[in-house]
C-alpha cells in the first residue's frame, strides 16, 4: 500500500522530522516492480532505502521512497572451507552477522554493530576495523528502475571503491538491490590489526585455564564480534538514544608531500597507509577526520540541535530537536574550520537527500 505525505522519522537513524509524498513498503520482486510502474505512471522519483542510517532527509521530500521488507538468508554453494550465504536487501546487518557468528563462520565479524541492511551494505560498501563488503560479496542481485528487469552484478561490475561503489556513481539511481550474496569462510580468519581487537585476543588469552594450550582455545567469530561491539559503544552514540548518521565524513586521503608539510607543523597527527579499496596512487597518505575535527576544537560544538558528539567529532548528533537546516550549517562549519587550519575538504560519508 503506497501512504501519501508519510512521516519518515522512525526509518532513519537521525530522527529529524521530515515527510516524504509517497511512501511504500514490500516483500517480493514482483511487489517492488508494481510500485516502479505506480511511480514511472505518476512521474515519481524513486528513492529506495534501508535503515536510514546514512541518509539526511530535508523536510519535505517529493519522490516515491521504498522500504525493502524482502527478509532471508538461505545457504548455497558450500564447500569444505566456504559457504555463500544468500541475503534479502531487507535483512538488517548486523542481525545477519550474530546469526553467522553463532553458525562459526567467519568474515562479517569486523562489520558488528553497523546499522543499516544487506542492501546498504553493497551500495556502501561498508567497512570497519580492517574489513570491508567488498571483500566478502560474491553476487549482487538488482531491479532496473527503468523496466523492472533483474540483472545480476558480479563483484568486478558492482565496481567497488572506498565507501562507494557502482550504485553511487554510474548507476545511481538505475538499480533497487533485491539480495546480496556473501562468501564466508569456515577457517578461522580472524582480522586482528586494530589495537584493540589484539587486546581482546591476549585478554581472552589471559581467561583460559592455567597449563592449557592456546590452539585448544581459539578466538571464535562471536569473540571478535562482542570486541567490535564494545569498541563501538564506547565510542559512538546507540542510534536509539542519541540519533547519528555513524561518521558524518570520510578520512581524507592526502599526496605524500601534503603529509609531509602537515607532519612538520603537527608531528603526532595520525596517519595511515592505503588501503582495501581506497583510491591508490604512489605515496598517498589516509588521516583522521576525527582528529583534524577535534584539532580544530569542534568536539562539543553545537548549531542549534545539532551537536558534534563529545566521545567522537566525526560523529554529528541530533541532541535537542535538531532540524535539517542545523545539521547542514554545523556540518558547513566543520567543514571550513578544517579548511582553514589544515587545507584539505573533508568529504561527507552522509548521504543529503533534497528532492
Amino acid at each position: 500500500m503506497i501512504k501519501s505525505n508519510h512521516p519518515i522519522q522512525q526509518y532513519t537513524t537521525f530522527g529529524l522530522s521530515a515527510t516524504v509524498s509517497h511512501f511504500a513498503e514490500y516483500g517480493s520482486v514482483e511487489e517492488l516492480r508494481s510500485l516502479l510502474d505506480y511511480a514511472h505512471a505518476n512521474h515519481l522519483p524513486v528513492l529506495p532505502i534501508g535503515s536510514g542510517s546514512n541518509m539526511l532527509f530535508a523536510p519535505q521530500v517529493q519522490a516515491l521512497v521504498l522500504h525493502s521488507q524482502i527478509r532471508y538468508a538461505k545457504a548455497l554453494n558450500e564447500t569444505d572451507t566456504t559457504v555463500d550465504i544468500e541475503c534479502g536487501s531487507g535483512l538488517v546487518l548486523d542481525e545477519l552477522i550474530a546469526q553467522v557468528c553463532d553458525m562459526d563462520l567467519w568474515g562479517l565479524e569486523n562489520l558488528s554493530h553497523i546499522p543499516g541492511t544487506v542492501g546498504a551494505s553493497a551500495v556502501q560498501n561498508v567497512g570497519a576495523y580492517g574489513v570491508e563488503a567488498k571483500d566478502l560479496i560474491v553476487a549482487v542481485k538488482a531491479v532496473s528502475v527503468a523496466d523492472g528487469t533483474e540483472r545480476l552484478f558480479t563483484p568486478e561490475e558492482c565496481q567497488y571503491a572506498y565507501r562507494d561503489s557502482i550504485f553511487k556513481s554510474a548507476l545511481k539511481g538505475q538499480y533497487i538491490i533485491t539480495s546480496v550474496t556473501y562468501r564466508l569462510s569456515k577457517i578461522a580468519q580472524p582480522r586482528l590489526e586494530y589495537g584493540a581487537l589484539r587486546t581482546k585476543s591476549k585478554e581472552q588469552r589471559a581467561k583460559m585455564p592455567f597449563g592449557s594450550n592456546h590452539s585448544d582455545h581459539p578466538l571464535s567469530p562471536s569473540d571478535v564480534r562482542e570486541a567490535i561491539i564494545q569498541i563501538r559503544q564506547s565510542k559512538l552514540p546507540e542510534v536509539s538514544e542519541l540519533g547519528s548518521a555513524g561518521s558524518f565524513f570520510k578520512n581524507p586521503i592526502v599526496s605524500q608531500a601534503q603529509f609531509e608539510q602537515l607532519q612538520e607543523k603537527y608531528p603526532n597527527i595520525p596517519h595511515y597507509p592505503v588501503e582495501g579499496s581506497e583510491p591508490k596512487a604512489e605515496g598517498q597518505v589516509k588521516l583522521s577526520a576525527a582528529w583534524l575535527i577535534d584539532q580544530c576544537g569542534l568536539r562539543g560544538t553545537q548549531i542549534g540541535g545539532a551537536r558534534v558528539y563529545d566521545k567522537q567529532p566525526l560523529v554529528i548528533v541530533n541532541y535537542q530537536s535538531a532540524t535539517f537546516d542545523d545539521v547542514i550549517h554545523l556540518a558547513e562549519h566543520i567543514t571550513k574550520q578544517v579548511q582553514n587550519q589544515f587545507g584539505i575538504t573533508l568529504e561527507k560519508e552522509a548521504e543529503v537527500i533534497r528532492l
